[in-house]
């Protein structure tokens, strides 16, 4: 890791604890910080309970999914030489909201069972490796967007569809608000369910660090160059599918994060996507981390889901891109 890549690396993990302090102390319950703190190690009287049962298994979820969000993105954007690559925009977590919540609504298994996790495994499998195979080895963006945009379209419809067809009204209901996104109400079962998951997508697509970097100068040259093209493909696709399927299954749907992330750390580490990819992870859980504290210290008294939180602060940042890259083009040609 270059200096500038491990400076700023050092930093977001500075502030992550900083901010994972915060979220221990913020809510609606009126904590001193000491109180928190005390509650956190000795995990006595109502402090302990907040603290420890419901605070930090929200705050370690956030993380998680924050740092996953933010390295899959990274990954894909290694993967097909693209800026505006995004687990989201590709269909992975629509796929995978769709696949959970058709275990949910036609009581498969319980929200709390692995399953869940699974099933959203499996729908962002399909999801993502539908993308590879549709767009072809040498797609242009349009093409790939395109071919992302049916995907997440199919997905979102075929959610509105299980949603039509639940047999419990309430189930729907439940499943609606939960595809929005958000941490709240989340334990440790929670935890334990897609800990476990993330964690595995971390390590697969960890090591495909080196091929990234390789596929900078084009398939053909990166296969010269020994890396093996198709498996990176297929281990990326495994990687990405882990870790959204399980925050997806989590978590609802949270957007956008994996597009930002990678890209707010971009002009700090240089372009090299080997380099991008731990301080990509480490900004994608600060950002969630950051947005869940700021749900929670709003005035309205019904949290904001996280998913809106993230699509508002994305949005933008997205549509900034386009234009820099519609800047570019018209620079070229005139």
């Amino acid at each position: 890791m270059s200096r500038p890549a491990l400076r700023i690396a050092l930093t977001l993990a500075a502030l992550i604890v900083v901010l994972a302090i915060v979220s221990l102390m913020v809510g609606p319950a009126g904590l001193s910080p000491r109180a928190a703190l005390a509650g956190l190690f000795s995990g006595e009287g109502p402090a302990g309970i907040i603290v420890r049962d419901i605070r930090l298994p929200r705050t370690l979820l956030a993380v998680l999914i924050g740092a996953t969000l933010g390295l899959s993105g990274a990954a894909l954007q290694g993967l097909l030489r693209n800026p505006l690559a995004e687990p989201a925009l590709f269909g992975a977590p629509q796929a995978a909201a769709a696949a959970a919540a058709a275990a949910i609504a036609f009581g498969f298994a319980p929200v709390t069972s692995f399953a869940i996790p699974v099933a959203g495994i499996l729908g962002a499998t399909i999801s993502i490796a539908g993308l590879v195979a549709i767009a072809g080895r040498r797609a242009s963006l349009t093409v790939t967007l395109l071919a992302g945009l049916a995907l997440a379209s199919f997905a979102g419809a075929m959610t509105a569809l299980i949603l039509n067809l639940a047999p419990n009204p309430f189930i729907a209901l439940e499943i609606a608000f939960w595809l929005l996104g958000s941490l709240e109400d989340r334990s440790s079962d929670h935890l334990l369910i897609a800990a476990p998951f993330m964690v595995a997508s971390w390590v697969v697509l960890s090591t495909q660090a080196a091929a990234f970097r390789a596929l900078t100068l084009g398939e053909d040259a990166a296969a010269s160059l020994g890396a093996d093209v198709a498996r990176t493909r297929i281990m990326v696709v495994i990687g990405v599918a882990l870790g959204v399927g399980a925050a997806v299954a989590v978590a609802g749907a949270v957007g956008f994060v994996g597009l930002v992330a990678p890209h707010l750390v971009r002009r700090a580490v240089g372009s090299d996507p080997a380099r991008v990819m731990l301080p990509a992870a480490l900004a994608g859980a600060a950002l969630v981390l950051a947005a869940d504290i700021a749900i929670r210290l709003g005035p309205s008294a019904v949290e904001i889901k996280l998913g809106v939180v993230t699509a508002l602060i994305g949005v933008p940042i997205f549509l900034s891109m386009i234009f820099r890259e519609r800047r570019l083009l018209e620079g070229a040609a005139s």
